[in-house]
């Protein structure tokens, strides 16, 4: 099923030259509007009038989360701030959040584009979504609202938590659709039977799952247990939110990007080079219908690569493969982004504790877990008990205040960490073994 089957199934030809009318348009716009690309740009040698062609592309400058930051909170907006009705936000390095802003229009293009990938899912208007992504800043819980109302679906804005009560509204409301991150799909179903009820005494047909990474492995296990399709969606809040590319029911093969708004290639992540089709390296994305915060050549530090074997189901937007990893060392822990430096600035902001320290990630059931090891100096160490309680309770406050994820926080005795004479080895990802 197609929601919108002229720019779905636009012919190559007529789609690049739909992007490159809004390329220039975008370019011309962020220079005269936006002082770091007009920056960026002079200093780079490079003119809104010399970009010809799409090839041109790759003379434009980079765009990293790092840019966000430093122009925060309103730097980057490329209209009148009256103009934004928006803003979205994650979290950032030092509690600093990375800030998103949408016109009315890129608040209506984003209800277009997911009622779009609801579609490509197999969604209809008959369907019911439960949606268990958060609500808040965060773009996920809102940004799969608004386009389930736009397909005309019923949606149960449900959010995060709370289990076992979605598990009963999920039954009494014959919810059709899942929304979540594909690990909470299998703690759903495990609270499932924990209530004494059967897959059979749900209505679900389907599963959209994203913000975190997951596996061909877990989509066969959540497939076999809740007895669903299990589909991928791709988004990020500095481009859009969920929704800028989806796994259609037809082929389960890849995201279809959305081309007619968002410009994709592949790079070198050691290099910056441009990298062939069909080649893995570092998705970059180009917003090209973006108001408020349009992004050039935004490093996403996914890696995966462009699929240009066009599709069964007659989309003729480029797919990407499932995400393979990451570029740098952001992990994502049940949907939220969370960089180690974001923990290690916290960790020495409290006073006794030791710039040595240890994430480990592993998985409970289907949930990931979070426990950070952290080494204290000699003389707090030897305090009493209730005092290293208090202070294991007030960075876990911390770390959950400033970063959204709830982690274990467990002090060490000095020296109990292990040395390197290289890079540390802060993380150590068990969730796999």
């Amino acid at each position: 099923m197609l929601y919108d089957v002229s720019n779905e199934t636009m012919p190559r030809e007529e789609l690049e030259a739909l992007q490159l009318r809004r390329l220039k348009a975008m370019v011309e716009k962020v220079y005269y509007n936006v002082p770091f690309y007009q920056a960026r740009f002079n200093e780079m040698n490079v003119r809104p009038e010399q970009i010809r062609s799409l090839d041109d592309l790759k003379y434009l400058p980079f765009t990293e989360k790092q840019d966000l930051r430093n122009n925060y909170p309103f730097g980057l907006f490329a209209v009148p701030r009256d103009n934004v009705v928006r803003v979205h936000a994650s979290s950032g390095t030092t509690g600093k959040a990375t800030v998103v802003g949408y016109t009315q229009r890129d608040v209506n293009t984003w209800a277009e584009l997911m009622a779009r990938s609801l579609m490509c899912a197999g969604a209809s208007r008959r369907d019911i979504v439960h949606n268990a992504y958060g609500y808040g800043l965060f773009t996920g819980g809102l940004g799969m609202h608004y386009g389930v109302e736009r397909l005309g679906a019923t949606i149960l804005p449900i959010s995060g938590g709370g289990t076992r009560r979605q598990v009963m509204l999920m039954r009494d409301f014959g919810s059709t659709i899942l929304c979540s991150t594909p690990s909470y799909a299998l703690f759903l179903y495990e609270s499932i039977l924990a209530a004494g009820m059967s897959i059979s005494d749900l209505k679900l047909h389907t599963g959209i799952f994203g913000a975190e990474p997951w596996s061909e492995k877990m989509r066969s296990e959540i497939e076999s247990k809740l007895q669903i399709k299990a589909l991928d969606i791709y988004g990020l809040s500095e481009i859009m939110g969920p929704g800028v590319g989806m796994e259609c029911c037809d082929a389960q093969d890849g995201l279809h990007i959305w081309e007619d708004h968002f410009l994709i290639e592949i790079i070198d992540p050691d290099t910056g080079e441009q990298l062939p089709l069909g080649e893995s390296g570092e998705l970059v994305i180009t917003t090209i219908t973006k108001e408020a915060q349009p992004l050039i050549r935004y490093r996403t530090r996914d890696i995966t690569r462009i699929e240009a074997i066009p599709c069964r189901c007659g989309r003729t937007h480029r797919r990407i493969s499932r995400i393979q990893g990451r570029s740098d060392d952001m992990l994502i822990i049940r949907g939220v982004n969370v960089f180690p430096q974001q923990i290690e600035t916290i960790l020495l902001e409290t006073q006794g504790v030791a710039p040595h320290y240890q994430l480990i990630l592993t998985r409970q059931g289907s949930l990931d877990m979070l426990e950070v090891k952290v080494e204290v100096d000699e003389k707090l160490f030897s305090d009493e008990i209730r005092h290293l309680q208090r202070i294991e309770a007030k960075i876990q406050k911390n770390i959950k205040e400033f970063l959204g994820v709830t982690a274990k926080v467990t002090l060490s005795e000095p020296q109990s960490i292990e040395r390197s004479e290289g890079k540390a080895k802060r993380i150590i990802d068990l969730r796999n073994s």
